[in-house]
């Protein structure tokens, strides 16, 4: 159910398109579609566990500025409305890409095991049979949302069935979105006048991009209130990776830079960047040029002998490249596509649209070696490295390795990784092999500075080796799908701090998997495989 709505002159727009109506009409004429998404009501259950709990699962589409979760919790008794039944409050859970990892219990996960965030709403009762509660996201991730809802542990009463009629609490989630239609593409290296009128508040853009990238950075330049480039830049330039930015996203305010430059290090691959041009309340245009120049590295330029695939390199490798064409000769050898119906007008002078090819960054980037997926059951899965499972970490460089999750169906187990440091090979160094893993791009630890797995917009899972410690495992129960990466660096422990070690290639037994769930549920437990509608997940139960 969709419909298509275009605030025009003198009409309100409606009350959920208020809060973006001001921040993102781009050029004066904004369309927006509504989708509307519902589910069947379910029986709530008590919580023991989480095979007890209800799990819902949507997809928010893409450029979807307002997300509206409606939550309805009604009562029956006896086939008839439970107007007598006690009133007993409903947890709701929500994540974005993957189930949400719950504890209401308060009980503990094994070692090792890292619990991702989720977000939580309680619903209390308005009147004697029903209760609605409702979840705003602005600027929602896109993809995969996963919804979980249960009542209280139950209070350890003996009831004797068939003296009363049982009272049930049926929950049913209906989801609404708002997406903006028409959001002007940038390319690349393609600068573009563009104009905000006086009546508008903000312009809206995106820009992909691909995979092999370690900088994004988004210059405005040429900017003036008069058509004229010596005057302050009363803007303020915002970023955010796959969905509009919201108000702690990345900024900068163009006031107290010329030229103005926002730049993103370390930046999500294969996703769309939004880039929000928000102006300050005046009584006049504002013109600026902007665009996208982004660092590639994918070519290697490294020398030949360095390149040459080996065995002690773990090959294959690869630098994302399916034809071998590089960003630079890809965006050189096409032309200017179309910009969008919404953009603003270009000027028709000859230089109004210039290009700059990317420039190469060949410290941050190093070959990214594949993992062999092999699937042995339902959530039983094994990644190999090639001319594994020892791999090489060389001193001067990182080892690095993606491990692709499919979509939705391996987000419902646990991924597991373990590290072993071979200490024979150490030859006496104080060594200490780091290593990070992080979802959607590789965080590339650097030496001389101290070992994090973190960057301006992304934090990933730390692990380390070592002489005293060379066996480390992680759990990460419920993944997020798509690539994970595995950074691996050896660094060389000194007086100064960690700096980069000489002729010492440590090696390091790696093993990747997924299982349903964690440790098989340990003793006095049971792995359960479950099913809502067309999704798969396991969890754990108490044996009877």
């Amino acid at each position: 159910m969709w419909q298509l709505e275009r605030p025009g002159p003198g009409c309100s727009p409606p009350r959920l398109l208020l809060l973006v109506y001001s921040f993102f009409c781009a050029a004066g004429d904004c369309l927006f579609v509504t989708d509307y998404f519902t589910r069947t009501p379910r029986k709530l259950n008590a919580f023991n566990s989480f095979a007890s709990v209800e799990l819902f699962h949507f997809n928010v589409p893409e450029d979807t500025m307002m997300a509206v979760w409606n939550l309805i919790t009604f009562k029956e008794q006896g086939g008839t409305f439970g107007d007598s039944c006690p009133n007993r409050n409903v947890t709701v859970y929500f994540r974005s890409g993957a189930p949400p990892v719950i504890n209401p219990l308060h009980t503990h996960f094994p070692r090792d095991t890292v619990i991702p965030g989720s977000f939580a709403v309680t619903l209390t009762w308005t009147l004697p049979n029903r209760t609605t509660g409702a979840f705003n996201v602005t600027s929602p991730l896109p993809g995969d949302w996963f919804l979980a809802a249960h009542l209280p542990k139950d209070e350890g009463k003996i009831s004797v069935k068939g003296l009363s009629e049982e009272c049930q609490y049926l929950f049913q989630p209906q989801l609404i979105v708002q997406k903006l239609i028409g959001i002007s593409v940038l390319y690349p290296g393609y600068f573009i006048d563009q104009m905000i009128p006086v009546h508008n508040r903000s312009a809206l853009y995106k820009v992909f991009i691909p995979n092999y990238i370690s900088k994004v950075k988004v210059q405005l330049v040429n900017c003036s209130t008069k058509n004229k480039s010596n005057d302050t830049c009363p803007v303020v330039l915002k970023i955010r990776a796959r969905a509009p930015p919201v108000h702690n996203s990345s900024a900068l305010d163009c006031r107290e830079w010329n030229p103005c430059e926002l730049v993103a290090l370390v930046p999500a691959w294969e996703q769309w960047y939004y880039i929000l041009v928000e102006r300050y309340l005046s009584n006049s245009d504002v013109y600026f040029r902007i665009g996208v120049q982004v660092t590639d590295c994918s070519k290697s330029h490294l020398s030949k002998d360095r390149a040459q695939p080996s065995s002690s390199m773990n090959m294959p490798q690869s630098f994302g490249t399916a034809m071998g064409f590089s960003l630079s000769e890809t965006l050189l050898m096409a032309s200017l596509p179309g910009l969008s119906q919404n953009a603003s007008p270009l000027h028709t002078s000859e230089d109004s649209i210039i290009y700059l090819a990317p420039t190469a960054d060949t410290n941050k980037c190093w070959p990214i070696r594949p993992t062999l997926r092999n699937e042995l059951d339902t959530f039983s899965v094994h990644f190999y490295v090639f001319f594994g499972p020892n791999i090489s970490v060389p001193p001067d460089r990182a080892a690095v390795f993606a491990i692709n999750l499919m979509p939705v169906l391996d987000s419902g187990g646990v991924l597991n990784m373990e590290l072993k440091l071979n200490l024979s090979t150490l030859k006496g160094a104080n060594l200490t092999v780091f290593g990070c893993l992080n979802h959607g791009m590789p965080l590339f630890l650097r030496e001389n500075s101290s070992p994090k797995c973190e960057s301006e917009s992304a934090a990933g899972f730390f692990l380390s080796v070592n002489v005293s410690s060379n066996i480390t495992k992680l759990r990460i129960p419920y993944p997020q799908t798509g690539t994970w990466y595995l950074g691996l660096r050896s660094l060389c422990a000194t007086e100064h701090g960690f700096e980069a070690c000489t002729n010492v290639t440590a090696e390091v037994y790696m093993r990747s998997y997924l299982t349903p769930c964690i440790n098989d549920c340990g003793t006095y437990g049971q792995c359960k495989l479950l099913r809502t509608n067309n999704y798969l997940y396991a969890a754990c139960e108490c044996k009877a």
